[in-house]
């Protein structure tokens, strides 16, 4: 038997390709990080994974989820602080514990009883000023509860007792106007001489004057035509003559309305009284003026 050459075994258009395919290159591309432990990868030109790019994004990923815990650690308390209000930056020391927070802090201031203006109607603002200026008169009046502006109705020594204003003393009454005027001066007196002024009489009713006239004679004067009647003349006592104190009330008095009158000074037209003083401004224009 002849023996026979082998044949060439056919190609196909397949295996021709895989033979005229040009052969792939790998190349190393070096990524830039931060880490010293990642490594440099190479990547085949058809991209195909490697196990060190697996290794990589591994690294990566762990590195991602470290900054999210980082991050929900840090996030949260602060906006849990601003939703109750009670942020505090740097370190907290015991003596920090016992200190209120700012949100506290504020609350915790008074407010005005009064609401804002800008909230009120045209009337009730109105009422409300008046209110406040009330309030603000009352805290600057010298004998609070006395109006000075009133006029007690009625005839010498039948006045009506509730339009007077009684004094310090809690028992001497007098006409509003002269009542204010006298309070001022006592102020002054009690800054001077750390006492108040001394007080034997104020007004007198009717009654109260004729007993008086009866008791003293000449010294009183006619029933019905004293000033004490009208709620403008005051007696008052430990005033001596030429002493510190007549001498300073009888400069300074004038000031506030008051005065001894001059027929009651040493050598007038009636009885020298040293402890008689007198509302002026209201005598004249309401009382018995003896000028």
């Amino acid at each position: 038997m002849g023996s026979h050459a082998a044949e060439p075994t056919p190609r196909t258009r397949r295996s021709l390709r895989e033979e005229n395919a040009p052969r792939t290159r790998s190349r190393r591309v070096e990524v830039p990080v931060a880490s010293d432990s990642i490594e440099v990868l190479p990547i085949t030109a058809h991209g195909a994974s490697s196990p060190a790019r697996r290794r990589s994004t591994t690294v990566v990923g762990r590195l991602g989820v470290l900054a999210a815990l980082v991050g929900v650690t840090v996030v949260v308390p602060v906006t849990q602080g601003v939703a109750e209000g009670e942020i505090v930056l740097g370190a907290t020391t015991t003596e920090d514990a016992d200190h209120p927070s700012t949100v506290t802090a504020l609350t915790a201031l008074p407010l005005s009883d009064l609401p804002p203006t800008s909230l009120v109607s045209a009337d009730g603002s109105a009422r409300l000023r008046s209110a406040m200026d009330v309030s603000r008169a009352a805290e600057r009046s010298v004998l609070p509860g006395c109006d000075g502006t009133a006029r007690p109705t009625g005839a010498n020594g039948q006045l009506s007792t509730d339009d007077l204003c009684t004094l310090w003393d809690g028992r001497t009454q007098m006409r509003a106007d002269a009542a204010v005027a006298l309070a001022e001066l006592n102020t002054a007196y009690v800054a001077r001489f750390g006492t108040d002024i001394c007080l034997t009489s104020g007004y007198r009713t009717l009654a109260q004057q004729r007993s008086v006239k009866a008791q003293k004679g000449g010294l009183a004067a006619t029933p019905g035509k004293s000033n004490h009647g009208w709620g403008l003349a005051v007696d008052l006592c430990g005033l001596q003559d030429n002493s510190t104190r007549f001498a300073w009330m009888n400069d300074n008095a004038p000031v506030y309305g008051w005065e001894n009158p001059t027929w009651a000074k040493r050598g007038g037209s009636g009885p020298y009284e040293p402890w008689h003083w007198e509302y002026i401004k209201g005598v004249k224009a309401d009382g018995e003026y003896y000028g």
